[in-house]
Protein backbone atom coordinates (compact mmCIF):
# COMPACT_ATOMS: atom_id res chain seq x y z
CA UNK A 1 0.00 0.00 0.00
CA UNK A 2 1.05 2.97 -0.77
CA UNK A 3 0.93 6.31 1.84
CA UNK A 4 2.21 9.77 1.66
CA UNK A 5 3.79 11.97 4.24
CA UNK A 6 4.12 15.77 3.54
CA UNK A 7 6.87 17.38 5.79
CA UNK A 8 5.86 21.12 6.83
CA UNK A 9 7.42 23.40 8.78
CA UNK A 10 5.91 25.32 11.79
CA UNK A 11 6.55 27.82 13.86
CA UNK A 12 4.21 26.71 16.51
CA UNK A 13 3.11 22.69 16.66
CA UNK A 14 0.35 23.18 19.20
CA UNK A 15 -0.96 26.51 16.56
CA UNK A 16 -0.50 23.86 13.95
CA UNK A 17 -2.32 21.03 16.01
CA UNK A 18 -5.30 22.95 16.46
CA UNK A 19 -5.79 24.10 12.89
CA UNK A 20 -5.77 21.13 11.56
CA UNK A 21 -8.04 19.13 13.72
CA UNK A 22 -10.13 22.02 12.84
CA UNK A 23 -10.05 21.35 9.43
CA UNK A 24 -11.70 17.57 10.38
CA UNK A 25 -7.93 16.05 10.42
CA UNK A 26 -7.23 13.71 13.25
CA UNK A 27 -3.82 13.17 14.71
CA UNK A 28 -1.91 9.96 15.20
CA UNK A 29 -0.48 10.48 18.73
CA UNK A 30 2.09 7.59 18.02
CA UNK A 31 4.34 9.80 15.60
CA UNK A 32 3.70 13.03 17.75
CA UNK A 33 5.86 14.51 20.08
CA UNK A 34 7.21 17.90 20.98
CA UNK A 35 9.17 18.02 17.63
CA UNK A 36 6.10 17.02 15.59
CA UNK A 37 3.27 15.86 14.78
CA UNK A 38 1.72 13.24 12.52
CA UNK A 39 -1.56 14.96 11.12
CA UNK A 40 -3.71 12.01 9.42
CA UNK A 41 -5.98 13.18 6.34
CA UNK A 42 -7.22 9.45 5.64
CA UNK A 43 -5.85 5.79 5.72
CA UNK A 44 -3.19 7.50 2.97
CA UNK A 45 -1.98 10.76 3.22
CA UNK A 46 -0.38 12.24 6.33
CA UNK A 47 0.96 15.86 7.28
CA UNK A 48 4.16 15.45 9.37
CA UNK A 49 4.20 18.84 11.23
CA UNK A 50 7.46 19.71 11.93
CA UNK A 51 9.02 22.34 14.38
CA UNK A 52 11.15 24.50 11.92
CA UNK A 53 14.25 23.35 14.03
CA UNK A 54 13.39 19.22 13.76
CA UNK A 55 12.70 19.95 9.79
CA UNK A 56 15.70 21.59 9.22
CA UNK A 57 17.27 18.54 10.37
CA UNK A 58 16.20 16.44 7.24
CA UNK A 59 17.99 18.38 4.63
CA UNK A 60 21.33 20.95 4.12
CA UNK A 61 19.11 23.09 2.33
CA UNK A 62 17.86 26.25 3.50
CA UNK A 63 14.28 26.36 5.32
CA UNK A 64 12.12 28.95 3.16
CA UNK A 65 9.99 30.93 4.86
CA UNK A 66 6.69 29.64 3.67
CA UNK A 67 4.64 32.94 3.99
CA UNK A 68 7.07 34.77 1.17
CA UNK A 69 8.60 31.23 -0.85
CA UNK A 70 6.58 28.56 -2.10
CA UNK A 71 8.33 25.19 -2.32
CA UNK A 72 5.55 23.12 -2.96
CA UNK A 73 1.69 23.32 -3.92
CA UNK A 74 -0.62 20.39 -2.43
CA UNK A 75 -3.91 19.86 -3.53
CA UNK A 76 -6.42 17.25 -1.78
CA UNK A 77 -9.61 16.21 -3.30
CA UNK A 78 -13.08 16.71 -1.67
CA UNK A 79 -16.08 15.23 -2.87
CA UNK A 80 -18.64 18.46 -3.41
CA UNK A 81 -17.67 21.97 -3.96
CA UNK A 82 -20.07 22.19 -0.65
CA UNK A 83 -16.73 20.09 0.97
CA UNK A 84 -14.10 22.42 -0.93
CA UNK A 85 -15.89 25.43 0.48
CA UNK A 86 -16.76 23.97 4.59
CA UNK A 87 -12.90 22.82 4.43
CA UNK A 88 -11.59 26.58 3.44
CA UNK A 89 -14.65 27.89 6.01
CA UNK A 90 -13.45 25.97 8.75
CA UNK A 91 -9.41 26.73 7.55
CA UNK A 92 -10.19 30.46 7.90
CA UNK A 93 -11.76 30.31 11.06
CA UNK A 94 -8.78 28.31 12.33
CA UNK A 95 -6.68 31.10 11.53
CA UNK A 96 -5.71 30.22 7.78
CA UNK A 97 -5.73 32.85 5.38
CA UNK A 98 -7.12 32.12 1.54
CA UNK A 99 -4.75 33.65 -0.54
CA UNK A 100 -6.48 33.34 -3.88
CA UNK A 101 -9.93 33.73 -5.41
CA UNK A 102 -12.11 30.64 -5.85
CA UNK A 103 -11.04 28.75 -9.64
CA UNK A 104 -13.94 27.84 -11.22
CA UNK A 105 -13.23 25.60 -14.35
CA UNK A 106 -16.63 24.26 -15.28
CA UNK A 107 -15.46 20.59 -14.54
CA UNK A 108 -13.29 21.99 -11.77
CA UNK A 109 -13.31 23.57 -8.39
CA UNK A 110 -10.73 24.45 -6.59
CA UNK A 111 -9.60 27.04 -3.43
CA UNK A 112 -6.78 27.81 -1.58
CA UNK A 113 -5.79 27.98 2.27
CA UNK A 114 -2.87 28.67 3.59
CA UNK A 115 -1.95 27.74 6.92
CA UNK A 116 -1.12 30.19 9.80
CA UNK A 117 2.66 29.63 8.69
CA UNK A 118 1.58 30.19 5.47
CA UNK A 119 2.32 26.35 3.91
CA UNK A 120 -0.46 26.17 1.00
CA UNK A 121 -2.81 23.81 0.78
CA UNK A 122 -5.52 23.77 -2.41
CA UNK A 123 -8.80 22.37 -2.01
CA UNK A 124 -10.60 20.65 -5.26
CA UNK A 125 -13.59 19.12 -6.36
CA UNK A 126 -13.71 17.66 -9.88
CA UNK A 127 -16.23 16.21 -11.92
CA UNK A 128 -16.61 12.29 -11.87
CA UNK A 129 -17.17 12.61 -15.49
CA UNK A 130 -13.74 14.75 -16.19
CA UNK A 131 -11.53 12.83 -13.53
CA UNK A 132 -12.02 9.49 -15.76
CA UNK A 133 -12.53 11.22 -18.96
CA UNK A 134 -10.72 13.81 -19.56
CA UNK A 135 -12.11 18.12 -18.86
CA UNK A 136 -13.18 17.91 -22.74
CA UNK A 137 -15.26 14.85 -22.30
CA UNK A 138 -17.16 16.86 -19.14
CA UNK A 139 -17.05 20.26 -21.46
CA UNK A 140 -18.56 18.52 -24.42
CA UNK A 141 -21.28 16.60 -22.45
CA UNK A 142 -22.53 19.85 -21.25
CA UNK A 143 -23.29 21.58 -24.72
Amino acid sequence: MTHIFVNVPTSDLERSKAFYTALGCDINPLFTDENAACIVWDENIFFMVLTKEYFATFTDKQIVDPTTHAQVLIAIGRDSREHVDSTIAAGLAAGGSEPTEPQDLGFMYSRDLDDPDGNGIEFVYMEPQAAEEGPEAYLTGLA
